[in-house]
């Protein structure tokens, strides 16, 4: 491997961005899961905004039920996290030949970012599942009390119990899309974003440099999270319908039931959660890279433009 390769410590950053990322983001999350199960289906609760959603949440359960749903988000992004930023890392590294300090390459930077996005899509959609089922069931939910769970563990175990292990992976095949999909828009626009603002901020004195690293990595996290979800929120529409509807013969085809939504709603109702999706994009996706890059600075890794 190039002497510029770091091997497991584009893992351990990679663990730091997603602990970042879920202490902002997961609340915004809690609110779009939300507003995605109840605002399309015909009947039941409806929410005029992402705000009424959260101030309804705050109403009825406090702070807490922005974070529902929070420790298999934990677990799941940690494990994500590390993975796709440590097999981006390195299958980008591979694919260069090297730490290249030039233009980004797209021939390098999207098939590492999906082949990543593939990957970590098989973690992430077991406890994705948990966390949108835990996250729909609150105060104000029309889930049965008989129906709702205690726990993240009793809800993995009694989904295994009753649909056998692979209803764990239900949505699997829409998740492997969103990720493979999102994950190489978000680092396209992310590397893009960071190269541009790296030349234009050239002449930044080596006192204020570190300052300007975070205001890069502010701006090319938060960017690429805003084109991402802008992307892939009706894969991630479809995916929620899929993992939190009760019966266990619902179709689970993403374009079938973006093709229903359409019908009924138009585009917008194929974008519910745009709101609360978007405002978190920014945040949570800054925390992520920032956390991302000053953990590989910590640990020596070599990066291109530093």
């Amino acid at each position: 491997m190039d002497p510029g390769s770091s091997g497991y410590k584009d893992y351990v950053a990679g663990l730091m961005a997603g602990i970042a990322m879920v202490i902002t983001g997961h609340p915004f999350d809690t609110v779009k899961v939300k507003l995605q199960k109840h605002n399309t289906e015909a009947r039941g609760i409806k929410y005029n905004n992402g705000l009424h959603c959260a101030a309804r949440i705050l109403q009825t359960e406090g702070v807490k039920g922005l974070y529902r749903g929070a420790t298999s988000s934990f677990i799941g992004m940690a494990f994500e996290s590390s993975l796709v930023f440590g097999i981006y890392s390195q299958t980008k590294l591979l694919l260069q030949g090297g730490p290249d300090g030039g233009k980004p390459q797209p021939r390098a930077i999207v098939p590492s970012a999906a082949f990543g996005g593939a990957i970590i899509s098989f973690i992430l959609c077991p406890s994705e599942l948990v966390k949108c089922r835990m996250q729909v069931q609150g105060a104000d939910s029309v889930v049965p009390s008989s129906s709702r769970y205690s726990g993240p563990l009793e809800c993995a175990v009694k989904t295994v119990k009753s649909e056998g292990i692979t209803g764990i992976f239900r949505g699997g095949f829409t998740t492997l899309l969103r990720e493979s999909l999102g994950n190489a828009v978000f680092f396209t626009t992310y590397e893009y974003v960071r190269y541009h603002l790296h030349l234009r901020l050239k002449g930044a004195s080596s006192e204020s440099s570190h300052l300007v690293d975070v205001g890069v990595g502010i701006m090319s996290g938060g960017l690429g999270g805003i084109a991402c979800w802008s992307a892939v929120l009706p894969l991630d529409v479809a995916k929620t319908i899929i993992q939190t509807t009760p019966e266990k013969n619902h179709t689970r085809n993403p374009f079938l039931i973006l093709k229903s939504i359409y019908g009924r709603s138009g585009l917008r109702g194929c974008y519910t959660g745009l709101g609360p999706t978007i405002v978190r994009a920014f945040p949570a996706n800054a925390a992520a890279i920032v956390a991302w890059e000053l953990s590989a600075k910590l640990l020596g890794i070599k990066r291109d433009l530093n």
